[in-house]
């Protein structure tokens, strides 16, 4: 184990697709929620040198410096961290100031995940989002004198009624701030948000296939990396939290919401906040069978660009991947493509690599 998510769902307003985890903003919620987040730590977390650190929400940087401060020594105090930690904080653009900063810095903080989204104004109000590119001009101008050199920016397209040429122009915007790392999530109509409640559907296939193929030209073009399908980065500066994920490799998720996966164990934490303060912290767990590991293993790796390394594939199952799943056809149609031990999606069909895997799965 050398990954932990720490998932804190306070923010101070709700955007309309947003289906994490998330209440309002209040105050004396969070001096109990710390408290219980900190048991929950020492009553579950066993030790481990801690290699990747991603505190998430929910929105964290709307923690006050006193309670940041308090969530800090909560993970200074209970858990060990390798000296090459990978330490992830989520932030709102609005939050970001020097105080803030000054606080992410000291206690090891080095890689800063910041949710634009969209600066093209009507995507903002649709989102229910505020945000400007003086703003974020500003704010990642301070960033970067304060240290800080791994900054991944969120985006997200596929609104009704977007165009392609409105997604240019927002990507363009994204480019010349420089971001190292930039993640782009095409939106998803999710049961019980605003957009879901008011009955929006999603924008059509053609449409969204085209933006996220103009997606990868244009970050390819600019010598970003497509590392996985939604992530691209520079200079190797890859989500190495999300790289254990996708390899499929255990981690701690503790908070409010959090999913885990530790010795062989799926779990879910409570998604309620007066629960959790009962330290009643577990909503459902799932002992996974090898059977389900393996085809974990099978979704997970093939959202990297480079695929699933096949000897390590043995080297977990003792089987070749090749006696488990049948992708003769997959392989014939040169929808997936095996090389230099390498198995992974044929770029021309990563959009429908869904519909590849509901084949051989």
């Amino acid at each position: 184990m050398e990954s932990m998510y720490i998932h804190i769902p306070f923010c101070k307003s709700i955007c309309s697709y947003c289906d994490f985890c998330k209440v309002l903003y209040h105050g004396p919620w969070i001096v109990k929620y710390l408290e219980s987040l900190e048991k929950e730590i020492k009553n579950r977390y066993n030790g481990e040198v801690i290699k990747t650190l991603y505190i998430g929400g929910g929105t964290p940087s709307c923690l006050i410096n006193r309670d940041l401060i308090k969530l800090m020594t909560i993970i200074k105090e209970n858990v060990k961290l390798s000296e090459e930690l990978e330490f992830t904080f989520e932030c709102n653009l609005s939050d970001i100031d020097e105080q803030l900063l000054d606080v992410l810095k000291l206690y090891g903080v080095n890689r800063l995940s910041i949710g634009i989204e969209s600066f093209n104004e009507k995507k903002l109000e649709f989102m229910e989002r505020k945000c400007t590119y003086d703003e974020a001009e500003e704010k990642v101008k301070l960033i970067r004198e304060k240290g800080f050199d791994n900054i991944n920016f969120d985006l997200i397209y596929g609104i009704p009624n977007e165009r392609v040429k409105d997604l240019k122009k927002d990507l363009e915007l994204f480019l010349k701030l420089k971001p190292d790392h930039i993640s782009t999530y095409s939106l998803i109509v999710e049961d019980n948000t605003k957009i879901a409640i008011k009955g929006i559907v999603p924008i059509k296939e053609d449409i969204d296939a085209k933006m996220y193929e103009y997606i990868c030209e244009e970050l390819d073009d600019k010598g970003y990396e497509h590392y996985e399908i939604s992530n691209f980065c520079k200079n190797g500066k890859y989500s190495k939290h999300n790289l254990n994920c996708w390899n499929n490799e255990e981690y701690y998720g503790f908070g409010v919401g959090a999913s885990g996966y530790i010795y062989g164990v799926r779990y879910d934490n409570t998604k309620s906040v007066t629960e959790y303060f009962k330290g009643n912290y577990l909503l459902r767990e799932n002992f996974l069978s090898k059977e389900e590991n393996m085809d974990n293993e099978l979704m997970l790796g093939l959202r990297k660009i480079k695929g699933i390394y096949l000897p390590n594939f043995y080297k977990k199952f003792g089987v070749n991947i090749q006696d488990v799943y049948d992708l003769k056809n997959a392989l014939k149609e040169k929808e997936l493509i095996y090389k230099d031990d390498y198995l992974y999606v044929n770029p021309e069909y990563i959009y429908v690599m869904n519909e590849i895997l509901i084949k051989i799965l």
